[in-house]
């Protein structure tokens, strides 16, 4: 460990302490830099530093007093006063250059919200940034007079408003304090990628302009390395966590900002500009290894989402009145054109889902919000296998706000919509007109035989809902209506195997049983539901889907009802679809398989066969045969057998799989090197920062040495050594070119500073600490990379490898 000098004792054959009688620094090879007395202090007290008034001149080593010196006389408080240390303007390139880096990390940040908004609509506003960072160097440029903090804020503040307003709100200054209360719930009500409205966007657009900013003002205001890319940094942040569920990774963009940091330290932390290419592809190597490394990263858990905890309004404007309710006025006027689809496939369009049902009224449940061009898949259906189909829609006399579609959209181009994330039903914002046309790209589902067959139905919090059944408002123990259906659904699906064989065979009885005649008697009320199924047996898809989704529900198997249209007339991918091709189905709920629509109403005769109609696709028509071929499967033939069905036992949870303990044991061995890596790069940082504001100027000085003598170990100094501070001056003037002319007056300073009767001034410890600096950039010069890299990742880094002073 190295020690700096003892005192002197007479006698004891050690070398006298450094003064004008006893040692004689020798002339230097090079001359050192010269330094005013204002940098090194009053000109009445004691000097510490090279330029010592010891006669050497520049670079002379500074001298104890003599013991029979005179006591200095008292200073005037002019004198107390040290100036502040001269320091040397950062040069205008290098300035430059590290505000561009904070106006491309605050970019590159904004970029990162691109699973929120499509990429068209933010990348305007990542672009922006530019303008908060030249504006910023505009009003603080530190080669002027440096502007008031406050001043700054303001103008960036203003510069922010005016352009927002005339980019983002064309000009409507008014909106921006509203759209600033509410982008941020907006936005996380809005299904992603959010559409690119001004008061969505304003939320990406103030965090990326007043990122640029701090970042800008940092560079122009302090000498820190990496703290001008924090703000840039929490935006990021900010990003990943407002586009959780996007579509898109993110790992690019983190990899961007890797490199972009570790360029901007290396901008700012100075040195040689030849040696600027190698740092800057060192960044690079760091970035493409960040890219690698991202996807195989043992993270486990699911991500927060802020949308969990945010609660959607409701649509501004829905319509009045059901869907389900025109059935029988539209069969009425079969020929009246709804809409025209170009399609890669004929599907049934969908218009409206409903799932809840109080025994009179058959209503949606659904919590609509807003979305851009993207509609999520269903949630138990993400691994199902699925068939794009193309759809281009024209409206023609559609009335209310229901969009059709196929089962299930998955994009939305030309219409702005609301979505239930749930269904995947889509409504317009606005009134549906005549001549609007919109884009759809729908995942039609590829059911498979032998998995419908052993379904069994859901048992989730949403399918219990789905299997309520409520009596009529006023209904007593003697006129209830639900035990009737339920004694009815028993006796036709008495004797099935699964749960999808009695909600075939359901379907079945229906379609056998009853006929469909548009004339028949309208509504879906208990007592109507009663009528069709005992008297009339004739009725529309109303009376069907509805008798058979309550008659589903009496024996605990989930449904709701969805009222849609036919394929339509046409051919060659181009249909037009009438009134009289409205249709109502149920679907129920199967576990591990979701929604699976049935069709239980006959073929349509007489009138409401429309000419020229065609079957839906073949997705639809593999799903009706493989209901058929359970229905006829089935034990029993459904006739009354009164045998009551095993009851159905609840759905088992998924299996979750144990995570083994090796997976753990590998995350924590890839976690020691990197915990050991960021300790090696951190712990320094932190020890020179302690170092340098230390409580004393005496402090300061033993610190400076401390971080010398840690420095010279780079090129040989052996760790653990006796030698005193002159000593270690000499090894390192021998060492390394230049380092002599601060090493010995860094020397002296420390000598003063532990045994001088006089404590040192602030001054002195500001020069110590300029000689250190100058020390490490000559050591880190003469070291090269390789030695540098080893010396930093040495164990020895995680602690102080020198004692600095000790106390006389």
């Amino acid at each position: 460990m190295t020690t700096p000098p003892e005192p002197p004792e007479a006698g004891n054959g050690s070398a006298p302490p450094p003064g004008p009688d006893s040692y004689e620094e020798p002339a230097p090879t090079t001359p050192g830099p010269v330094l005013s007395e204002a940098d090194l202090g009053p000109a009445d007290g004691p000097a510490y530093g090279p330029d010592a008034p010891d006669g050497a001149g520049s670079g002379a080593a500074a001298h104890v007093p003599a013991p029979d010196a005179q006591p200095p006389r008292p200073a005037s408080r002019a004198a107390k006063r040290a100036p502040a240390p001269y320091t040397r303007p950062e040069p205008a390139g290098r300035l430059v250059f590290a505000l561009v880096c904070v106006a491309v990390l605050a970019a590159g940040a904004g970029l990162g919200f691109h699973r929120v908004y499509a990429l068209r609509d933010i990348g305007p506003v990542a672009a922006i940034a530019a303008v908060p960072v030249l504006l910023s160097a505009l009003i603080s440029w530190p080669r002027r007079r440096t502007w008031a903090l406050w001043i700054a804020i303001i103008l960036t503040v203003g510069g922010w408003t005016l352009v927002a307003g005339l980019t983002l709100f064309h000009g409507d200054f008014g909106v921006i304090g509203g759209a600033l209360r509410n982008s941020w719930k907006a936005t996380l009500t809005t299904l992603m990628p959010a559409p690119g409205r001004p008061e969505l966007l304003v939320l990406p657009h103030i965090l990326v302009w007043f990122a640029a900013a701090t970042g800008a003002e940092l560079v122009l205001r302090s000498r820190t390395r990496a703290f001008p890319a924090l703000p840039a940094i929490a935006v990021f942040g900010v990003a990943l966590l407002i586009g959780v569920g996007g579509p898109g990774s993110n790992l690019p963009v983190a990899a961007g900002l890797v490199a972009l940091t570790a360029v901007l330290v290396i901008v700012r932390g100075g040195g040689r500009a030849s040696r600027a290419p190698a740092g800057i592809a060192m960044a690079a190597v760091l970035a493409v290894l960040a890219a690698l490394a991202g996807p195989v990263l043992p993270v486990a858990g699911t991500p927060y989402d802020p949308r969990a905890t945010v609660k959607a309004p409701p649509p501004q404007q829905r319509d009045s009145i059901s869907p389900l309710d025109r059935v029988s006025a539209w069969l009425q006027t079969p020929d009246q054109q709804m809409f025209t689809v170009h399609t890669t496939s004929p599907e049934n369009w969908r218009l409206a889902v409903l799932d809840r049902f109080d025994g009179i009224t058959w209503t949606s449940g659904a919590s609509f919000v807003p979305a851009g061009s993207r509609v999520p898949a269903a949630e138990h259906t993400r691994h199902i296998a699925a068939t794009a189909v193309d759809q281009h829609f024209t409206i023609q006399n559609l009335p209310g706000v229901w969009v059709p579609a196929a089962d299930r959209p998955r994009t939305v181009k030309g219409l702005a919509v609301t979505v239930d994330p749930v269904s995947g039903v889509l409504t317009s914002a606005q009134q549906l007109h005549t001549g609007q046309a919109y884009d759809v790209t729908s995942a039609a589902r590829d059911y498979d035989a032998d998995e419908l067959a052993t379904a069994e139905p859901a048992r989730d919090a949403e399918a219990q809902a789905a299997t309520t059944l409520p009596e009529s408002p006023g209904t007593t123990a003697r006129n209830a209506q639900v035990p009737a259906f339920r004694k009815l659904a028993e006796q036709v699906t008495g004797g099935q195997s699964t749960g999808f064989a009695r909600a075939a065979k359901l379907a079945d009885y229906l379609r056998t049983t009853a006929k469909y005649d548009v004339s028949g008697l309208p509504g879906h009320t208990y007592a109507q539901l009663n009528y069709f199924l005992t008297r009339s047996r004739r009725g529309t898809s109303e009376q069907f889907a509805t008798a058979y989704a309550v008659l589903a529900r009496s024996v605990g198997l989930p449904t709701r009802v969805v009222v849609g249209f036919r394929p339509g007339i046409g051919g060659n991918g181009a249909f037009e679809v009438r009134s009289g091709d409205v249709l109502v189905w149920p679907e129920v709920d199967f576990a591990g398989l979701g929604w699976v629509p049935f069709y239980p109403t006959p073929e349509q005769q007489g009138r409401s066969q429309q000419s020229g109609s065609v079957p839906a696709g073949d997705t639809q028509q593999k799903l009706e045969q493989a209901q058929k071929n359970a229905a006829s499967k089935n034990k029993g033939t459904g006739s009354g057998t009164g045998k009551q069905p095993p009851p159905a036992l609840p759905a088992k949870p998924p299996v979750r799989h144990a995570t083994p303990w090796w997976v753990f044991a590998l995350a924590a061995a890839a976690l020691v090197p990197v915990a050991y890596l960021a300790a090696a790069l951190v712990l320094p940082v932190l020890r020179r920062r302690r170092r340098r504001k230390g409580a004393t100027p005496a402090d300061r000085i033993a610190g400076a040495w401390e971080q010398t003598v840690e420095t010279l170990h780079a090129v040989g100094l052996p760790p653990a050594t006796a030698l005193t501070a002159h000593e270690v001056a000499g090894f390192g003037g021998r060492t390394v070119t230049g380092t002599e002319h601060h090493l010995r007056p860094l020397a002296d300073l420390v000598n003063r500073a532990e045994y001088a009767g006089r404590p040192p001034d602030p001054a002195a410890a500001e020069t110590a600490w300029q000689h250190t600096d100058q020390i490490g950039r000559l050591v880190a010069s003469a070291a090269g990379p390789m030695r540098r890299v080893g010396r930093r990742l040495h164990p020895r880094t995680l602690r102080s490898t020198s004692s600095g002073r000790s106390r006389p």
